[in-house]
């Protein structure tokens, strides 16, 4: 009996040895550069890779292109219009948007207005209350705040294809900028950003 309950014990303690190592080897994790050349590549969806490049890309497109330069005032004072999604999968505009912002305003010759926004709708709404409360007690015509003299507006398209067991997705990032006195389109480029893999045992 002595040598059964021990058999016991020693089955139980040896599954739960067992049960910690698998849990921590599924809990196994390591950072990587957000930008390198480690982060997972996958056909049906935008990786952060490709917002990374393409926001790069037409970063550098806009300011070699010598747009900023002529505007007639410095910084120029930006404003974020529609961003189009025309592929098939839910994707967050804002993460192209906000890296191209980011690296736009860090240059100093961009400055980016978050208190006027397509439809009403704003990045920061307490700043455009607070302006409009200003305005109304100093009585200004203006209780929007400082408009913008660009907008930036985009499109997002997809392209699929396959070949025997390959399949091919080509993921293109399209950006314009509009000079708002004119109206007219004073830079637009597009980015094609192209991945290729095999194709799986389900799905497309």
């Amino acid at each position: 009996m002595k040598n059964r309950n021990a058999l016991v014990r020693l089955v139980a303690i040896s599954g739960l040895g067992l049960g910690l190592l698998a849990f921590s080897g599924c809990q196994s994790a390591r950072y990587i550069d957000s930008e390198g050349t480690e982060t997972i590549v996958t056909l049906d969806q935008i990786n952060i890779q490709d917002w990374n490049n393409a926001a790069n890309e037409l970063v550098t497109s806009l300011l070699e292109s010598g747009v900023l330069e002529r505007a007639p005032e410095q910084p120029v004072i930006l404003g974020i219009s529609r961003i189009t999604n025309n592929t098939m999968q839910q994707v967050d505009t804002d993460s192209l948007v906000k890296k191209i912002r980011v690296d736009l305003n860090k240059t100093g010759k961009v400055v980016t207005t978050t208190t006027v926004g397509l439809g009403g709708r704003v990045e920061d709404p307490l700043a455009k209350e607070t302006a409009e409360y200003q305005a109304f007690m100093n009585d200004q015509p203006n209780p929007a705040g400082a408009m913008p003299q660009y907008t930036l507006s985009g499109k997002l398209l997809e392209d699929r294809s396959s070949t025997g067991r390959t399949r091919q997705v080509t993921y293109t990032f399209q950006m314009t900028l509009t000079e708002v006195a004119t109206g007219l389109a004073v830079w637009e480029d597009e980015k094609q950003i192209t991945k290729q893999g095999k194709r799986s045992s389900v799905g497309w």
